[in-house]
């Protein structure tokens, strides 16, 4: 089997974080491309960074080239300031960037989403959610793989009390058998499955993969 290239967008976020560190170790890609606004503190030989504005993706257009995609951009409302940042940065900046990488003849899409996407959702994280999956579906690469996640662990030097208190709260009806479609998984564990259902021999273009999915054996 050949090296892959792959590219990383959202490399410096929780489960970016947790990519890029298992893909510089993965023995099956020859080199990982990420795409940050701010360059982490991060060095390694198959390491290749861009310093790019998103705003401007269209003068980055040659720069996404290779393999397999892992989108993993995201941010809060609080973090953005506003919807209308949130949904730019949430559908405009992914929806684009796998749009240049559909033209530039990329295989692969992986995608983190959530659990509850859904485009005809009344509230606005789903709906950003569901939009950005129907508008990737129809893009030309070969195999797309959409990740919705209930929850996510993230590492210790990010996560936030009121996560802690979550996490603590979801754990415990978990073990007597409640909310388990709910249930909260690790970045790592994420980052995981993501790469390895790169090479899983499922033919089908399009996989959504719900948590049931994403945490089956």
């Amino acid at each position: 089997m050949n090296k892959l290239k792959a590219l990383v967008v959202g490399a410096t976020g929780a489960t970016g974080r947790e990519l890029v560190k298992l893909l510089l170790e993965n023995e099956n890609f020859e080199s990982v491309t990420i795409f940050v606004r701010t360059v982490p503190d991060i060095s390694h030989p198959k390491l290749i960074i861009n310093k790019i504005d998103f705003s401007r993706l269209h003068e980055y257009e040659h720069l996404i080239i290779g393999d397999v995609l892992f989108s993993a951009l995201g941010t809060t409302l609080k973090d953005a300031g506003s919807k209308e940042l949130q949904y730019i940065i949430d559908f405009d900046y992914q929806y684009e960037f796998a749009k240049f990488a559909a033209k530039n003849k990329v295989s692969f899409y992986s995608l983190v989403s959530s659990a509850g996407a859904n485009y005809k959702s009344l509230f606005f994280y789903p709906k950003i959610k569901g939009e950005l999956e129907e508008a990737i579906k129809k893009l030309s690469f070969k195999k797309i793989q959409i990740f919705q996640p209930a929850g996510l662990i993230r590492q210790k030097d990010l996560i936030r009390s009121g996560e802690k208190i979550g996490i603590f709260f979801f754990s415990i009806l978990n073990r007597i058998g409640l909310l388990k479609s709910l249930r909260p998984i690790s970045v790592k564990y994420l980052a995981q499955k993501m790469i390895s259902m790169i090479f899983d021999e499922n033919e089908d273009k399009i996989r959504v993969l719900k948590l049931k999915d994403i945490v089956k054996k």
